[in-house]
C-alpha cells in the first residue's frame, strides 16, 4: 500500500508526471511493485475506487444548526442589539 502512496506522492510533486500522457504513466507504473487494480485504477483517474482498494471507508458529514430558541449563551452583539431596544441617553 505504501508503494501506492509513494507513487501518487511522486505523482503530485511531479509535473511532468502529473499531466503526462497516458502511456508514459503506464510505463512508470510498470516499473512499480503495485497491485494490478490499484494500478488499473490509477489509471482510470477512479479516486473512488481507488479509495475503497485501499480501505477508506465512505463517510458523511451532516451538521444540524440550532434554531434561535435553542441558541445559546453565543450570541453576537448584533443579535443583542436586536433583542434589546434601543435606549436614549438622558440630558
Amino acid at each position: 500500500m505504501f508503494d501506492v502512496i509513494d507513487f501518487l506522492e511522486s505523482m503530485g510533486q511531479d509535473a511532468q508526471l502529473r499531466y503526462a500522457s497516458s502511456e508514459h504513466v503506464v510505463a512508470t507504473l510498470a516499473a512499480q511493485p503495485i497491485d494490478s487494480k490499484l494500478r488499473d485504477a490509477i489509471l482510470a483517474k477512479d479516486a473512488l475506487g481507488l479509495g475503497a482498494l485501499l480501505g477508506q471507508d465512505s463517510f458523511c458529514c451532516y451538521i444540524n444548526p440550532a434554531k434561535e430558541d435553542e441558541a445559546g449563551g453565543d450570541s453576537s452583539e448584533k443579535d443583542k442589539a436586536k433583542k434589546k431596544p434601543a435606549q436614549r441617553p438622558k440630558k
